[in-house]
């Protein structure tokens, strides 16, 4: 049974410690009065474990945790504080991938809480009537019409029915007390802000929020969110019909109808369709994982309406007809980069919101098919992108193919943390309001981003003669590379992973799946490894850390070449250790570097 604990006061301790109530335009010399602990990227310990990107959630969730909720629980403490200390990322206005594991029944669960398209959508919502073409991508990023119906709340609401101790209100607490009393500002956060300078400057109700008195915060300052403290208060006493039909949903829908330009903002006012009966008619949808045998470990992820689970599903099950673990490095990581190179030509031909598209996710994660997809890579040869997809229906095996088609790949930023607690419960979450600062539109007086999650659908049809799956439609998810993934041994949680990045997801995921269960390398070491992903395309992104491996010149012998992109995900994990021990494992550098924490190191 569910129960209500009133713990403000032993959370606000230990929480708020480091915090200071001023403003964010507080000058540095306010000093918070008992700074949280330095974020450490590895902890080992038991009783439940935390990964997040911030200090402040990190703590939030462990707190809860320490007072006996569920990792349910923790998981809705820790990504709505992620909404205050991660706002460009996360919040009450985007939303998300949710994947359970229940140490009572042993089964994954899995909640969709992707945004959906409002229904007076249609295919041609970023065509711009003026020219007949579509809108250029960042026109219609900071628009009306980018903007989603959030799925975030709903997701924490059904999660905690399902799986939570504690109310709602109870763990929205520590978010309220981070927003009302701030939080230091660092390096990443002040880098963060200045990378997204004009695009909040294009929203009066963003730059007052987040560039206040027109300046990016700075490193060592105390940046408060009064407004999104009031916003979870009022959902916390309302409950979260505030959000999808009330006060709250209301101010939403009009800040996406007539989005606040600043005076003088160098950009086209466009409105968006959304209705207050499209936040009523939202459901976070409850779903069966995607599920592959990898080498005996049990891969679970989601399913369409991401791509995520199907496309690192398929991956793995083309490496599953190579040796990986006796290949030379060399090729191991071309193995790796083409497998992903052929399930990409998969995943654009054939993977949508399957409520709208007849998506063939069986035949995909199917043995019989990666066989006919591995016979695909060539040992001493680069594929040449756009490969060709393959035919799911074809009977019998063959490397049988369908006419190549081009790739898209408009998914930016996400966020993702993982939880675990006492009883063996595991949370894998990834949310997101897609681009960084989202669609750069704050809801005026409410304290959070709205998301441009309706960027994620295709503009145009891009699959040639065959029908595209990932256009838009009335109520439809855009299609989505989020990745969130559990991993069973012997039916016992073993890992649990996951990253934002956008399409970079799969690969990030699948890397570090191929780094810890093939490669030899601890978890640690798998996520601190430098990445490279391919997604069909004529050349692979990659980290300098990669390129700059002796490696690199053995893949360009094949034909593989690299971008230097900079930084590639930020990967959380945990690993199930003998005798009930955990071992947490985050990003030591990139992007700030992850916050890993475990209720006892004992």
């Amino acid at each position: 049974m569910r129960t209500s604990r009133n713990f403000r006061a032993a959370v606000s301790i230990g929480l708020v410690a480091g915090l200071a109530l001023v403003s964010a335009a507080a000058p540095s010399s306010a000093q918070p009065a008992r700074p949280l602990p330095a974020k450490q990227p590895v902890a080992e310990g038991s009783g439940g474990a935390v990964v997040s990107d911030t200090a402040e959630s990190t703590q939030a969730g462990i707190d809860v945790l320490r007072r006996g909720g569920t990792a349910a629980d923790a998981a809705v403490a820790v990504a709505s504080t992620l909404g205050v200390t991660d706002p460009y990322v996360a919040g009450l206005g985007g939303g998300g991938y949710f994947v359970y594991y229940d140490a009572k029944t042993k089964k994954i669960s899995t909640i969709d809480g992707r945004e959906t398209t409002p229904a007076a959508d249609s295919p041609t919502m970023f065509i711009d009537p003026a020219t007949g073409k579509p809108y250029a991508f960042e026109t219609a990023v900071e628009s009306g019409r980018s903007v989603g119906v959030p799925g975030m709340l709903a997701t924490w609401e059904r999660a905690l029915q399902r799986w939570g101790r504690f109310s709602l209100a109870d763990n929205l607490r520590p978010a309220e007390e981070v927003a009302d009393r701030g939080f230091v500002v660092n390096p990443a956060f002040a880098q963060q802000t200045q990378q997204n300078a004009a695009k909040l400057g294009h929203f009066s109700s963003s730059a007052q929020l987040f560039l206040p008195g027109g300046k990016v915060p700075q490193v060592g300052s105390v940046m408060r969110n009064p407004d999104l403290a009031a916003t979870y208060r009022q959902i916390a006493r309302q409950g979260t019909g505030a959000f999808y039909g009330g006060s709250i949903g209301r101010d939403v829908v009009g800040t996406a109808q007539n989005p606040p330009l600043a005076p003088n903002a160098p950009i086209q006012k466009i409105t968006g369709p959304m209705q207050l009966s499209d936040l009523k008619a939202y459901q976070a949808l409850d779903g069966t994982p995607t599920h592959i045998n990898y080498r005996g470990y049990d891969v679970y992820s989601m399913a369409p309406s991401s791509s995520g689970g199907i496309t690192v599903g398929e991956s793995l099950n083309i490496l599953g007809n190579y040796d990986l673990a006796h290949m030379d490095r060399v090729q191991a990581l071309h193995h790796y980069l083409e497998s992903s190179r052929l399930a990409f030509a998969d995943r654009n031909r054939y993977i949508g919101d399957a409520r709208y598209v007849n998506v063939p996710q069986q035949q995909l994660l199917s043995k019989s098919f990666a066989a006919t997809r591995a016979c695909q890579i060539d040992p001493a040869k680069a594929g040449k992108s756009p490969v060709a997809p393959g035919d799911p229906y074809a009977p019998g095996g063959g490397c049988t193919t369908v006419p190549a088609a081009s790739s898209d790949s408009n998914e930016q930023h996400t966020n993702h943390f993982v939880v675990s607690d006492r009883w063996g419960n595991v949370v894998s979450y990834t949310n997101t309001i897609e681009q960084s600062a989202g669609s750069g539109i704050t809801v005026p007086g409410r304290g959070f981003l709205l998301n441009n999650e309706l960027t994620d659908f295709n503009f145009a049809p891009t699959q040639g003669s065959a029908p595209d799956p990932n256009l838009p439609a009335g109520g439809k998810r855009p299609r989505s590379s989020m990745s969130p993934t559990i991993v069973l041994q012997d039916g016992k949680p073993f890992l649990a992973v996951g990253s934002p990045g956008g399409a970079t997801i799969i690969t990030t995921v699948l890397q570090v799946l191929v780094n810890r269960l093939d490669l030899g390398m601890t978890l640690p070491q798998a996520i601190a490894a430098p990445r490279a992903s391919q997604r069909n395309a004529a050349t692979s992104d990659a980290e300098p850390a990669f390129i700059a491996q002796s490696t690199t010149a053995g893949l360009q012998a094949l034909g593989q070449s690299f971008t230097d992109v900079g930084s590639i995900g930020v990967a959380a994990g945990l690993e199930f250790l003998p005798h009930g021990r955990i071992l947490a494992a985050g990003e030591p550098s990139r992007r700030g570097g992850t916050a890993a924490a475990v209720v006892s190191r004992h």
